[in-house]
């Protein structure tokens, strides 16, 4: 994998073999942040990386100068590896090794921009139940938004809070904002 942009543009880094993870790839992730770019400002933002895996998408926003990025995933070897690199590079990654749907019902984190990751072959009610979380104990800060990262198999478009869909390939983003005003 490759950071797309930023301070550490065109940066490789190079995950260990036996991780059990799906990396967002480049031209998805490219696509992705050109659409952020549009709606925040990265240095101004706080960012919460769920089934963070590698950690792709938080080097990214820490390469676009997000200084508050916390990364989740229960997999010890992804929380070590994703810790390593944000020492390596230093970069203000927190880590919280932790099952997404416990530390969702627990924390009381909120965020700007809150990116989901799971694994594609999650049923529609396991999507379903991670916007059903986020909203609830409102941790998706004002004017924030939600991404959660899919196939294109899946639909996530009657799922609370839904705001549209962004197709890359065989990616799909889908997008969820507060309705409230």
């Amino acid at each position: 994998m490759r950071i797309i942009s930023g301070q550490y543009k065109s940066r490789k880094i190079v995950a260990p073999k036996n991780l059990p993870v799906r990396p967002t790839t480049d031209m998805a992730k490219e696509s992705l942040f050109n659409i952020l770019n549009n709606n925040f400002y990265f240095d101004d933002i706080s960012v919460l990386d769920l089934f963070a895996g590698t950690g792709n998408i938080s080097y990214e926003f820490a390469s676009r100068g997000t200084k508050s990025i916390t990364s989740v995933d229960q997999d010890f070897g992804c929380i070590k590896f994703i810790n390593q690199t944000a020492e390596a590079f230093e970069m203000p990654i927190q880590t919280i090794k932790s099952d997404v749907f416990k530390f969702l019902e627990k924390t009381s984190l909120q965020a700007h921009v809150i990116f989901a990751d799971p694994p594609y072959s999650f049923s529609n009610d396991q999507f379903a139940k991670i916007p059903e979380l986020i909203f609830q104990n409102d941790l998706l800060l004002e004017d924030g938004i939600l991404i959660i990262e899919h196939s294109k198999h899946t639909d996530l478009s009657s799922v609370i809070n839904y705001s549209y869909s962004k197709s890359y390939g065989g990616n799909m983003f889908s997008f969820f904002e507060s309705k409230e005003s």
